[in-house]
């Protein structure tokens, strides 16, 4: 009598996590797993992942596994293909390099910024630091350097889609109320932001951050604390990358309405939403 091949347990996947404390340190996951892959025509919930880079065995690479991972996947090899591409037919998420001839990364979504709330991962190498401040400046929700685990990058695309859900909906209707404090409103169910009536623009990392501060007005929120509210335990991000993320909300405000002092630092603390 046959017996079918013993099969392997998938090999322990190193990831970064950051405890409630704020102290960095790896996780590890182990057991025994089995993968079942519906194929395409079968499934109606896909979430579509663009993934853009030059590099053609990088994107044929990570083509086979998301698709295998139940993605739709969109390929583009240049910035400016990419930016027409995501702009006319927005994805649910896009994995982008930074470094691609006729249009960088960085200019990429600078422009997709101004009609677009995509939530967008960077591809950074290892020498590039001033490339992810860079880039969280002009909109990043994320980033990972090169060279990268490609299941890392699965469980940072996953992690970046669960908080664009909106937290705390309902099961019945998937339902949140609407968030008002004096001139601001907040509408998760939307991803909708406005400022005294005028609409402002914020990715996924900057509307949930802006929430947590405007959720308690007036008490001062922790790095960590903001950290916790916007990333996933599983993410790994630096004090700086809060900070960014302020300095961007302040200067998309005052695009509206250049006296907007709402969010205040306090240095060595955190920061807090003062309610005018």
């Amino acid at each position: 009598m046959l017996h079918p091949p013993s099969v392997r347990p998938p090999a322990l996947t190193p990831g970064l996590r950051r405890s409630r404390n704020g102290r960095k340190h790896l996780t590890r996951r182990a057991g025994l797993c089995t993968l079942v892959h519906a194929p395409p025509e079968a499934r109606t919930d896909m979430p579509t992942i663009a993934l853009v880079d030059d590099d053609e065995n990088i994107l044929a690479s990570l083509k086979i596994f998301f698709e295998q991972e139940g993605y739709q996947v969109r390929t583009y090899h240049d910035g400016a293909a990419a930016l027409a591409a995501l702009t006319e037919q927005p994805p649910d998420i896009a994995v982008l390099d930074v470094k691609m001839p006729r249009m960088d990364g960085i200019e990429v979504l600078r422009r997709l910024r101004q009609t677009s709330n995509v939530p967008v991962i960077f591809l950074t190498s290892k020498d590039e630091e001033m490339d992810e401040v860079v880039g969280f400046n002009v909109g990043a929700d994320d980033y990972i350097t090169k060279p990268f685990s490609q299941r890392l990058l699965n469980e940072r695309v996953k992690a970046l889609l669960r908080r664009t859900r909106a937290p705390g909906a309902t099961p019945e209707t998937g339902d949140k109320k609407p968030l008002s404090r004096g001139e601001l409103t907040l509408d998760p169910n939307r991803h909708a932001c406005t400022w005294k009536g005028q609409q402002v623009r914020l990715t996924v990392t900057e509307f949930l951050i802006l929430q947590a501060l405007a959720q308690r007005p007036g008490y001062v929120k922790s790095r960590d604390q903001l950290m916790d509210a916007a990333y996933d335990d599983q993410v790994y991000v630096d004090d700086r990358t809060i900070d960014s993320h302020i300095k961007r909300l302040r200067k998309k405000f005052r695009e509206v309405d250049s006296a907007f002092d709402a969010i205040e630092t306090l240095y060595g603390v955190g920061y807090r939403y003062n309610e005018a």
